[in-house]
């Protein structure tokens, strides 16, 4: 290895241990910390991300780019470690230099702050309360736009954060063609007999809750020796290294199975992390490469494997042992229904396969129009609640209920959202071509048998971390790049058999 190279890995490792540090501040500001500790934790992590930003951005960092670029990027194969870590470097750098490093200690400041403010606020179901920090944030997500000025549309520089090389036009281009065949699929299912799903809608003990999901992520192939399961507001996945990769679940009082879906959601975020080869380890490399990839994961986990028949032929005699008064006379087919029951519901996360790139597309069009300026941050709640109705019928009678219920915009992340359903599309794309390569997958799961499933993605996805962008790798894993077809069919296919 030259010495320039070697002089930048010892940058890039210095700047991602910062910024664990700061990924596990941030993990116990929502689990352990003590809400009186918010102010000082948005000062340390403003101070830990205006230094890590400052290694990015310094001279030394451009020059070695600059000389890697010139004399040993020529030398090395296009696809190899090496090669990869320097023309992601160089994109992420020239990002940085863009951003001023204040801007990023203010805007970590405001952020780490906003987010007590919302739980509060979503707590008490007061959108009020939390208005004043939202209207903040937006207008620091326009000012990160101007950064990267001039652009298509003022919410391509936000996408471009969470979906490298995506722009708002391709994904209203995506929506538009999945929301058609979705809404046509969500008239057919109307038109058919009612699942019971009430059955699931009773108390159900939160220590066997807790229990049963370790239990199905401990299977699923979840490292526990680099792993851990703590509560939260919102369900999360953190990673301070690939040998350290946290998650969280929340507890519905309404919804018996909502932990299980939370635990095995957040249980894929983490599994990718952990299989991320060691070599890339405290480098750019050492991440999931998008977020449409990282939520192909964890909605792989959820539903395709989790909501399936052959994963509850053999996980339903243990989910009844667990919850014998709930469940005893229940039967497989009664509660595989029960839990793929389609119906337009107020919460996001536990939406349904078939409504769920609904609410999607509702907060991608208001992140939008906030970014516009179309729609003033005040007149959120109306807006949200006019658009429930509109997409799905429903309408939020609080706050808490509608537009106070998910974390994001309190953390900032807006241009997220849209990844979620990206990630739909991408874990059908990958299931197909996995039933291909492993044409015995149903009979292994339902022997609760998952080695071969999380071996293929550690081969075909894992393992690669940030090396290849979401289109490179999905080419890869399955010869296209990103389609929604595969994600149209096996929604067509399983509810057709559901709903007769």
């Amino acid at each position: 290895m030259g010495k320039n190279l070697a002089r930048f890995k010892e940058i890039m490792g210095e700047v991602y241990d910062i910024s664990h540090a700061s990924a596990l501040l941030g993990w116990d500001q929502q689990t352990y910390m003590p809400a009186g500790g918010a102010e000082d934790r948005g000062y340390q992590l403003a101070t830990l991300a205006k230094i890590e930003h400052q290694l990015w951005t310094s001279e030394e960092t451009g020059r070695l780019l600059e000389d890697l670029e010139k004399d040993t990027l020529p030398t090395l194969a296009p696809d190899s470690d090496d090669a990869r870590l320097i023309v992601l470097a160089r994109d992420l750098y020239n990002k940085r230099t863009r951003v001023p490093a204040a801007w990023i200690g203010e805007f970590t400041r405001l952020t780490t702050e906003a987010q007590q403010t919302w739980m509060k606020a979503r707590q008490n179901s007061d959108f009020s309360s939390f208005q004043p920090a939202l209207e903040r944030i937006v207008e620091m997500n326009r000012e990160y736009a101007q950064f990267f000025a001039p652009y298509q549309h003022v919410y391509d520089p936000l996408l471009d954060m969470f979906e490298h090389g995506m722009t708002t036009a391709e994904v209203q281009a995506i929506f538009k063609q999945v929301r058609a065949e979705q809404v046509q699929l969500l008239k057919e299912i109307a038109a058919r007999p009612q699942v019971d799903d009430s059955f699931l809608h009773i108390p159900y003990p939160e220590k066997a809750q807790w229990d049963f999901g370790v239990e199905v992520i401990t299977a699923f192939g979840f490292d526990w020796q680099r792993g851990r399961q703590d509560k939260s507001a919102h369900p999360f996945t953190n990673n301070s290294s690939i040998d350290d990769v946290r998650i969280t679940t929340r507890f519905e009082p309404d919804s018996g199975m909502s932990a299980l879906f939370s635990t095995m959601h957040e249980g894929g975020h983490a599994m990718y992390e952990q299989g991320i080869d060691p070599s890339l380890r405290r480098s750019p490399l050492a991440g999931g490469t998008t977020m449409a990839i990282h939520e192909s994961q964890s909605r792989l986990w959820e539903n395709l494997v989790g909501r399936s028949l052959p994963f509850w032929k053999h996980f339903f005699p243990r989910i009844q042992q667990a919850f014998p008064a709930q469940l005893g006379n229940v039967d497989l087919m009664r509660f595989y229904r029960g839990i793929n029951r389609v119906e337009p519901s107020l919460i996001r996360v536990e939406a349904d396969e078939a409504t769920y790139n609904m609410h999607i597309m509702l907060r991608m069009e208001l992140e939008i129009a906030m970014m516009e300026g179309t729609l003033a941050v005040k007149d959120l709640p109306e807006a949200w609640n006019a658009r429930m109705q509109e997409y799905l019928g429903v309408t939020p009678p609080t706050d808490a209920l509608g537009v106070l219920q998910d974390i994001h915009w309190s953390g900032g992340m807006m241009g997220y959202f849209p990844t979620y359903a990206l990630g739909n599309l991408v874990s059908a794309q990958l299931w197909e071509q996995i039933h291909k390569d492993l044409p015995d997958l149903d009979a292994q799961m339902e022997q609760g048998k998952f080695n071969d499933l999380l071996g293929w993605l550690r081969e075909k996805i894992h393992r690669h971390g940030s090396k290849f962008t979401a289109q490179e790798l999905v080419q890869r894993a399955t010869g296209s790049k990103i389609t929604p077809e595969p994600y149209l069919r096996y929604l067509r296919q399983k509810y057709s058999q559901i709903y007769s």
